[in-house]
This record gives structure tokens, C-alpha cells and sequence, in this order.
């Protein structure tokens, strides 16, 4: 079920059920249910209103309406348009609803004690205005439980955009599968709690639908993550490489070698400035500490394969000499992250970054901005007037600069060039703190040492971070991040042992 759905994904869902041999109805009949049985767990013997708009969301919600009269003391439909122009399976589901329907007006929520929100479903791409804005903004002002039907009214259900104003539902049901609009930002914050239904769409419609967006968890990753195995050793876990910057600066880097170290690379070192080499060997004890100054010396230590993973960027700062060292990292034959001061001191000229990474003669590229340092780096992106979203931000930049673009924030996006993108919901607030990116950052080299392809590390690595800062809990700081980890672990890695058992 990791699968997200875009509107026009889910179109096409619902035509090959159809093509299939299940009428149209069917589907909407299921998908009323399902929305008066979750109403049913909410509130019973009060007045319930049904906001439905002119399609087929607003036909979901005249089924509904029929569906929640054996409960609720006073059903109504508000409608939004002209009823008398509803077409196909709505038109039916209005004809069959006999109880009162209403010019929607503000005034029809007084006193209900639950609303249902079939306005709009996930496909609408216009602002809303008029009579549907007035109706939408009386909701969220009636201080009443909303469900929204598929989607709140007013998000996108492909972008998570609000077209002009949006219903902020208490609960949200949909069918099928999840959209992008439900996990991303500021989509996901008017959803409330979430269920989805099935309504009788086959899971083979995805074979031909082929949908390239996923839900970022363990389903999607599990089969290629690396459980050490008995006759395991630290030399065949992989040996990540951090690339430490100078005395005032090294925290960055040890926290990335921290993660690198928790993530289950066998062996991390910090390739560090020879100045700041008594402060990163007083400071390490599993990690070790090596002496690097500049790119010469860089290219020399990731020369040796055995080193197959490594992060630059982190407290390294920005300008010629961290160009020159991100490209003889990207000149070697290791798994590359670049994260901070890596991306950024390529903003002037990025094309010279993309041109690197796409010459590799091998290892995968994992680029890890925040917007700000996306920004500036993929300034071009911002004149392209088809990308409306961080999804379609994050894969564009991938398409261009041939890297794996993991695109932070409380929906983290991970997009590879071709095509696949990971959306994340499982990162608390706490974790917008100073030093945890840092900490991502090493945790993707870890993996990727572990030989971890490079978007599917990337995606493991962005659930374990929040997964780590969710365990910790109030009050985490960069540093917790790595002792957060090994819980999270062995949860993990007992699940991904009995998946992997045989059946009796």
C-alpha cells in the first residue's frame, strides 16, 4: 500500500476497474459507505451536513448521505451548483438520495455536529472561489469533526497545494491508495487522521499504471537492506570516508561519522585537515582519523577501493577548495553524498557539478539540500513553469544534474533520475534541529557503504533519522541521533528477519 497516486493515476485506476467489469456506481456506491461507516465511529443521533459539490466527490457524498441515515438524527445535503446538471454516476447517486438538498448556504452548518466535505475530490487544479470558497471557510468555521471525502476540499491531490483555501478535515478517506497531496506539505496538515478504503479497485491495475511515487518506509526499501549476517565482518560492511573541516569547524563532521558509524558502515574514517587533527582524534574512538589536506590528498585516500562511500560538505565550507576536493571525490570509484557547503559552493556554476557526476565511470551521487541550498543550486528550476511541486522540484533536479536529490523538510523528498521518488511523513518537529542533516547525511554513507543502491539508501536512511528523533523524543539535539538509532534497529531488523522466514 506504498504506492501514491496522482490524480491522473488514479483516473486511470478507476477506468481499467471499469473496463474490468465493475460498474462505476459500484465503485461510488463503496466509496459513500466508506465514508458513512467511518462517520458512524465519530458521532451518532446528531444532525450531519453533506457539503457536495458537481462531481463525482459530490456523488460520493449523496451516498453517504443515504448511508448515515441509520444513524444520525437529521441528514441534509448542502449542494454547491446546479443539481440538475450532474452527469453520469453522480446524477444517479443525487436522484437516489430522497432527503432534502439545499442551495448550499453558511447557515445550513449551524447546530450540525458533524460535516461531511465532498466539495471537491483530489483532481481540482484551479482556485476555488465563489459560493465553494464561502462553503469551505464556513466549515472550518463551524468548530465541528469534518471528514473529508478522498481529500480535503481545496488541496491538490498531486502537488499538496492550497488552491486559493482548503478544508482543514478532521479525518480524511480515501480510496484505492494514498495521493502525493495526502503526505505532502501543506496538504497533509488538512488532512487530519487518514484511512483508506477499498472500494473494490484490483491491486493488477498497478501493473499497468506503473506508479512511479511511493510512501517512504520499509516496504519500500526492505528487500535491499543490509542485515549483517553471521559470517559477516567489519571489512565486508564497508568503509564510509567523512571529509572534516578545519579547526572551528569538525563537529559537523563527526556527527556525520557518527551516523555513518550507527548505520552500520564497518569502518568510518574522518579524512581530516592536518590542523585540525589533534581536536577530531580527541574527540573519535571508534572512528578513525586520517590526515588530508586538499583534493590531492583526498584523491590518494579514496584511490584505495576499500573506502567506498563518502560525504563532503559538512562544516567544510564554501568556495574553490571544496569544488576541487567534491571533485576528486566524484573523480574516484566511491558511493559520493554531498550535503551543506558541498552544494553550495557549486551555486555559481552547477553545471560543472552535473557534469561530473554524470562522467562517473561508477558509485551512486546523493545530493542532500534544504530549499535554501536547492535554490541555489537548481536556480533554473524556479523559470520552469510545469514544476508546481516539491516532488516535481526534487525530480527535475534529479533529471538534470544525474544524482539521487534528496530535498529535506517535514516531507522529505527523495528522486532519482529515473523517475522514482520517496515521500516521507514520519519526521517530528523536534527534528528541525542544528546538526541532524549532518547526521543524514552519514547515516546515507553507511548505507552506501553497505553497497545500498543510492535511492534506496537515501530513503532508509531519511525514515531511520525520523524514526530515531520520534523514539528520542522532546528535546533532541544532533547528537542523540546516533544512540537513538540502534533501537530503531533491532525493531527493523526483527521485522525484516520474520518477513524473510520461511512459512509452515
Amino acid at each position: 500500500m506504498n504506492e501514491l497516486l496522482t490524480t491522473a493515476e488514479m483516473a486511470e485506476a478507476d477506468r481499467l476497474t471499469i473496463a474490468g467489469g465493475t460498474p462505476g456506481f459500484e465503485l461510488m456506491e463503496r466509496a459513500g459507505i466508506a465514508v458513512a461507516d467511518h462517520a458512524d465511529g465519530i458521532i451518532r443521533g446528531r444532525r450531519i451536513v453533506v457539503v457536495a459539490g458537481p462531481g463525482n466527490n459530490g456523488g460520493d457524498g449523496f451516498v453517504a448521505a443515504r448511508s448515515v441515515q441509520r444513524f444520525a438524527l437529521d441528514v441534509r445535503v448542502s449542494f454547491v451548483g446546479d443539481k440538475s446538471k450532474l452527469r453520469g454516476d453522480a446524477a444517479i447517486a443525487a436522484e437516489r438520495w430522497k432527503g432534502p438538498v439545499d442551495a448550499a448556504a453558511p447557515e445550513q452548518l449551524a447546530g450540525c455536529g458533524l460535516i461531511i466535505d465532498a466539495l471537491f475530490g483530489a483532481g481540482l487544479d484551479r482556485e476555488v472561489t465563489g459560493q465553494a470558497r464561502t462553503m469551505i471557510e464556513a466549515i472550518n468555521a463551524a468548530g465541528v469533526p469534518v471528514i473529508a471525502v478522498d481529500l480535503p476540499s481545496g488541496i491538490n491531490g498531486t502537488t499538496g497545494a492550497v488552491m486559493g483555501v482548503a478544508v482543514k478535515a478532521s479525518h480524511t478517506v480515501t480510496f484505492f491508495r494514498r495521493k502525493p497531496g495526502h503526505l505532502l506539505l501543506p496538504g497533509r496538515l488538512h488532512c487530519g487522521t487518514l484511512d483508506v478504503a477499498d472500494i473494490g479497485i484490483p491491486d493488477s491495475v498497478l501493473t499497468a499504471i506503473r506508479p512511479q511515487t511511493f510512501a517512504n518506509g520499509p516496504q519500500l526499501w526492505a528487500e535491499r537492506f543490509p542485515i549483517p549476517r553471521p559470517e559477516s565482518h567489519k571489512y565486508a560492511r564497508g568503509h564510509a570516508v567523512v571529509v572534516s573541516g578545519g579547526m572551528a569547524s569538525t563537529g559537523a563532521g563527526r556527527l556525520a561519522a557518527r551516523g555513518a558509524l550507527r548505520a552500520g558502515a564497518g569502518l568510518v574514517t574522518i579524512a581530516s585537515p592536518r590542523e585540525a587533527l589533534p581536536v577530531n582524534a580527541a574527540a573519535s574512538l571508534a572512528v578513525m582519523v586520517r590526515p588530508v589536506d586538499g583534493a590531492a590528498e583526498l584523491a590518494v585516500l579514496l584511490a584505495d577501493r576499500r573506502l567506498n562511500a563518502v560525504v563532503l560538505g559538512p562544516g567544510g565550507g564554501v568556495g574553490q577548495a571544496m569544488r576541487e576536493l567534491v571533485l576528486a571525490a566524484l573523480d574516484s570509484e566511491a558511493a559520493v553524498v554531498l550535503d551543506a557547503d558541498a552544494l553550495s559552493s557549486f551555486a555559481d556554476n552547477p553545471d560543472a557539478l552535473f557534469a561530473a557526476i554524470k562522467s562517473r565511470r561508477q558509485g551512486g551521487v546523493v545530493l542532500t539540500p534544504h530549499d535554501g541550498e536547492f535554490n541555489r543550486l537548481f536556480n533554473s528550476i524556479k523559470e520552469e513553469s510545469q514544476v508546481h511541486s516539491k516532488l516535481e522540484k526534487a525530480r527535475t533536479a534529479a533529471r538534470i544534474s544525474g544524482a539521487v536529490v534528496l530535498l529535506k523538510g517535514a516531507d522529505t523528498v527523495v528522486a532519482a533520475p529515473d523517475g522514482r521518488a520517496a515521500i516521507a511523513d514520519n519526521a517530528p518537529p523536534y527534528l528541525a534541529t542544528a546538526g541532524a542533516g549532518d547526521v543524514l547525511a552519514g547515516m546515507i554513507a553507511g548505507l552506501l557503504a553497505q553497497k545500498m543502491g543510492p535511492f534506496d539508501a537515501a530513503s532508509a536512511a531519511v525514515w531511520l533519522h525520523g524514526e530515531a528523533a520520534s523514539a528520542f523524543g522532546p528535546g533532541l539535539i544532533a547528537e542523540d541521533l546516533p544512540d537513538a538509532v540502534p533501537a530503531i534497529y533491532r525493531r527493523l531488523f526483527a521485522d525484516l528477519v520474520a518477513r524473510a522466514a520461511p512459512r509452515s
